[in-house]
């Protein structure tokens, strides 16, 4: 039997909107990853919006074709933003199943209902569907082992990247690391949960763990169109996560517009400013905290 093979699909970046019907920005571009035998694939998270998710389906069965059937759909954490199209693609893809770690799971409750989906709603009105009932999910044993065919799969959790709970879907067969939001590509990492040191750290550990799979193949969970799955992904990572505090530590930066600027004049080409203030924000918040 040959390997399995690989293809990465990336939604292109949307505005997010203001509570006042103003567009407040752009909205990272997300990274899906189809995995593929002779027979059965397996799809690597979900956009935001129906019209996001259908564009993923109408790609996903020009890749696919009708000799090789989508039997299931993994989800590596739960913000809402790698899951929320899932029932559109159940809909073009009678069958499909969603599988996930308890840990995801339960995130998805968290973000999949009261005031937190209000605040996606908010966002990205009249786009998103309702979540599908988290209790027809798969929920993967510890050991994060399934299979694909004859291909073995494994989800392994890493902990705080830029949430809690954090998976990567590791293919041992294609030394492929489907990584989530715990690897970015040229994209301004979101450090607004990671906003202290001791989180900030956590996230370089979940990297770590990764590096110690030896990948040849990384997919960041965010990452622009036409960028290649290479284990630079990683280093150019943790090495955002690392300058990001030595500014805050060493540099003498006031206050989160100077931590900002100073971010972006060493990173001035990565796509979307907003997530970096958001995390420069939420930094000087818990600094003043740690403070009183």
């Amino acid at each position: 039997m040959s390997a399995p093979r690989a293809a990465v699909y990336v939604t292109p970046s949307i505005p997010w909107m203001k509570p006042n019907g103003t567009e407040g920005g752009p909205w990272s571009p997300i990274s899906s990853t189809l995995i593929y035998g002779e027979k059965e694939a397996i799809l690597v998270d979900a956009p935001i919006t129906k019209k996001q998710s259908s564009a993923l389906a109408d790609w996903v069965a020009s890749i696919l074709g009708s000799r090789i059937r989508l039997v299931a759909l993994y989800v590596t954490h739960g913000h809402g933003d790698h899951w929320f199209g899932i029932p559109t693609l159940i809909a073009r893809f009678p069958g499909l199943r969603v599988i996930a770690t308890r840990g995801t799971i339960q995130h998805m409750r968290e973000d999949g209902s009261g005031e937190a989906f209000k605040r996606w709603t908010t966002l990205f009105p009249a786009q998103i569907d309702d979540p599908i009932s988290l209790d027809t999910i798969y929920e993967l044993p510890s050991s994060g082992e399934f299979r694909l065919e004859n291909y073995d799969l494994r989800a392994i959790e890493v902990g705080h990247s830029d949430t809690h709970d954090s998976t990567i879907l590791w293919v041992p067969e294609i030394k492929l690391a489907v990584c989530g939001d715990v690897v970015y590509g040229h994209v301004h990492q979101l450090l607004a949960t990671a906003k202290t040191p001791e989180l900030r750290q956590a996230w370089i550990r979940a990297i770590e763990l990764v590096e110690a799979l030896k990948p040849e193949m990384v997919v960041p969970g965010h990452q622009l169109p036409g960028e290649l799955p290479g284990r630079w992904h990683l280093t150019n990572s943790k090495q955002y996560i690392n300058d990001f505090t030595e500014m805050i530590e060493m540099s003498g930066v006031k206050d989160a517009r100077d931590l900002s600027r100073k971010m972006m004049e060493k990173y001035p080409d990565r796509f979307n400013k907003g997530a970096l203030v958001f995390g420069c924000v939420a930094a000087f918040s818990a600094e003043r905290k740690s403070a009183l």
